[in-house]
């Protein structure tokens, strides 16, 4: 992360502050590559996905007449200008309602390097979310923050607007927040589902610290009746922190120095599983996971969230 100027705010640091107009700027970063018939998914199960094509009412396509096409499909158009006959494909119509869900308790707001995992978090649910109006769905928001967001699914640049500032509302609140212990993810994932149609996707950013109780039960039953996906967010420090004595401070009062280990501590002694073990106990309930890097930036995300909006 920049190091704040003397006398400057740091919360307004870059990678410390959360700005809407900066997650209204990732509306084109997001957009490059879309629009492909077909998408790999990457690091995801299930190899290879493809758009569902019908005969809705959206057009999708021109093309040669071919035997066995319905004659009320005749692009009149196109036949004339060019002499033969030609067919208008259509594609299924989807409501397509996603809503996301953000992660700003206080052990979020951590970051060693370009940004505070809250912050890459945001960055990847904005992300995904202009991907998802670009292709005509809609999305929603629900934030765990001091001052909580719950937007339903709207469609559209005035729906991501609203999303983008409410982002950026409660991850201030966040910041200017207490140090309290992290209250349980489950009850969030709840208010999440009422906000969502029948059908619906719900996508949570979050680094997995302390779900609380109940929290993959509350997952498991979701993701019977919902499509849930994760995004797992996390920092360079977590993976592999330089040597040296490190200061903490913790929620209950309590303050002291670390060494950390140099090599991986395994078993009971471990004080938190890492990364890609948060997210093992939830595949096996089908839900879809994909890792974030705090330090990657948009630029790097982007593609990562091209993979996940072909599983939504």
């Amino acid at each position: 992360m920049a190091r704040p100027l003397p006398g400057s705010d740091p919360l307004k640091a870059p990678g410390i502050a959360l700005e809407a107009a900066a997650l209204m700027g990732l509306r084109h970063l997001a957009r490059r590559g879309a629009g492909t018939a077909t998408r790999v998914r990457a690091g995801l199960p299930g190899g290879l996905v493809t758009r569902r094509r019908g005969r809705g009412t959206e057009p999708d396509d021109v093309r040669p007449f071919a035997e066995g096409d319905d004659v009320r499909h005749i692009d009149r158009n196109v036949t004339a200008r060019t002499g033969s006959l030609h067919v208008r494909t259509h594609h299924e119509e989807r409501d397509r309602a996603v809503v996301l869900v953000a992660d700003f308790r206080p052990s979020m707001l951590v970051g060693t390097r370009r940004a505070l995992r809250s912050v890459a978090a945001a960055e990847a649910l904005a992300l995904l979310g202009w991907r998802i109006v670009g292709d005509g769905g809609r999305v929603g928001l629900c934030v765990v923050a001091p001052e909580p967001a719950a937007l339903p699914p709207a469609g559209g640049g005035r729906g991501m607007a609203a999303l983008c500032q409410a982002l950026a509302r409660a991850h201030e609140s966040a910041l200017l927040g207490p140090p309290d212990l992290d209250p349980p993810l489950g009850p969030v994932l709840e208010r999440a589902r009422a906000l969502l149609p029948a059908g619906g996707h719900l996508v949570l950013a979050s680094a997995l610290d302390a779900p609380g109780e109940g929290f993959a039960e509350a997952v498991a039953v979701l993701a019977e009746r919902i499509s849930v996906s994760l995004i797992l967010v996390s920092d360079p420090f977590e993976r592999a922190a330089p040597p040296g004595l490190y200061p903490y401070a913790t929620p209950d009062g309590r303050r002291g120095t670390a060494r950390p280990a140099k090599e991986p501590v395994r078993g009971p002694a471990r004080a938190r599983p890492a990364p890609e073990e948060r997210v093992a106990p939830y595949t096996r309930f089908g839900v879809a996971t994909l890792r974030v890097d705090s330090e990657m930036g948009p630029e790097g995300v982007a593609p990562l969230m091209e993979r996940l909006d072909a599983v939504l």
